[in-house]
């Protein structure tokens, strides 16, 4: 066992605090130079799709105007902020979700579907069973967790006993997951006298309770996924079955030979998994748009992706990416409103982060960095299709 842990454990600092400052300032070097690199070939292409050899002041100004705009839309303007703290939050959720597999050696594309099954559980919860206050809504929640924790269980069974690779199987589940939400808010579950397709309202017991009067839309999920993100780093760093994650994450023959249970482990992880991007979709549920209308989603899901390459899988680190990525997708429109540039492209520079968080070595080439040679791999984002 003692083994094993040399595997997941990063060496002690060599003088204390302050190599451990600097081993976590390191750490979010090549993750900063990404995000900056990003936004400036994010200006590049507004520059060069304004017509930037042609009329180079005019393409200039259209792009200082673009990223104002993308500011003032994210944080300065009425209501700006709170509206990218909504945003954040499911974004956390989800983040969280993708993270956790990755502890576990497990690539989860299935976020997206995880999240419908757990807005669609909360919302059925949430106007269908008449509870008292606070337990209404706690049910709510736990509902969510679940109906997204057993979907994703299921590609973590899969992958344990049969060897099917989770990639796969969860971008399988995801559109079983949009067309059995689907049918379900467009025929079982749909309000009975709407024009709309979408489920009743969900009762006032089972609401997440907003900070500000409407129309301000920022709501108390931002506590709930700040307390899962707590959670989630506690138990994988401070108990049993979060060290059991990790060390068959970072190496799962050696798991197996020092008597860990990697089939239980596989069905936990994507089970954990599952369940946070499930409580996303009850948060949103629960807390903006009290009921589930078809076409609900809003790519948090896939985004999230992303969020966890950007935090280098750290819950913590989580935090502020999903912020990023919620700012980003707050500022857009007024971006587009202001300089005409499509809002498209901050699309493009999400994938560029994504890019080059994925790739270090170009931003190291770039920037001329060394890699750290303490360096540890806690555990691989994917083990290959036939691992």
């Amino acid at each position: 066992m003692a083994e094993v842990a040399k595997t997941v454990q990063a060496p002690a600092p060599s003088s204390g605090g302050a190599a451990m400052v600097w081993r976590v300032v390191s750490g979010l070097i090549v993750p900063t130079l990404a995000v900056v690199t990003a936004l400036v070939l994010g200006g590049v292409v507004i520059w060069l799709t304004s017509g930037g050899f042609g009329a180079p002041g005019e393409a200039t100004q259209k792009t200082l105007a673009a990223y104002q705009g993308l500011l003032d839309g994210a944080f300065f303007n009425e209501r700006s902020f709170s509206e990218t703290i909504v945003a954040t939050t499911p974004y956390i959720l989800a983040g969280l979700s993708v993270a956790f597999a990755f502890k576990g050696g497990l690539f989860n594309i299935g976020a997206e579907g995880q999240y419908f099954l757990g807005a669609v559980s909360a919302a059925w919860v949430g106007y269908a069973l008449p509870l008292p206050p606070v337990l209404h809504l706690l049910v709510a929640l736990a509902a969510g967790f679940i109906g997204g924790g057993l979907w994703g269980a299921i590609p973590g069974y899969l992958k344990a006993r049969t060897g099917a690779h989770e990639v796969i199987v969860t971008i399988m589940l995801n559109y079983i997951a949009f067309l059995l939400v689907d049918w379900l808010v467009n025929s079982p579950l749909r309000a009975p006298r709407s024009s709309a397709p979408k489920t009743p309202d969900i009762l006032d017991t089972a609401m997440l309770p907003r900070f500000f009067p409407a129309p301000d839309r920022l709501h108390s999920g931002i506590l709930v996924a700040l307390f899962a993100v707590v959670i989630i780093w506690w138990f994988l760093n401070k108990t049993t079955l979060g060290f059991e994650i990790r060390t068959v994450g970072a190496n799962r023959d050696a798991a197996r030979y020092a008597g860990m249970n990697v089939t239980r482990i596989f069905v936990m992880a994507m089970g954990i998994a599952g369940g946070l991007a499930g409580l996303a979709g009850g948060v949103e549920v629960l807390g903006l748009q009290h009921n589930l209308p078809a076409f609900f989603s809003a790519g948090y899901g896939f985004d999230s992706i992303a969020i966890a390459l950007l935090a280098r899988t750290n819950p913590l680190g989580i935090v502020p990416a999903a912020f990023l990525f919620g700012a980003l997708r707050n500022g857009a429109d007024l971006m587009e409103l202001r300089s005409g540039a499509s809002k498209q492209i901050i699309s493009v520079v999400q994938a560029m982060m994504l890019l080059f968080v994925a790739a270090p070595a170009i931003i190291r080439a770039l920037y001329r960095l060394r890699a750290p040679k303490d360096a540890v791999k806690e555990a691989p984002l994917s083990r290959g299709w036939g691992g």
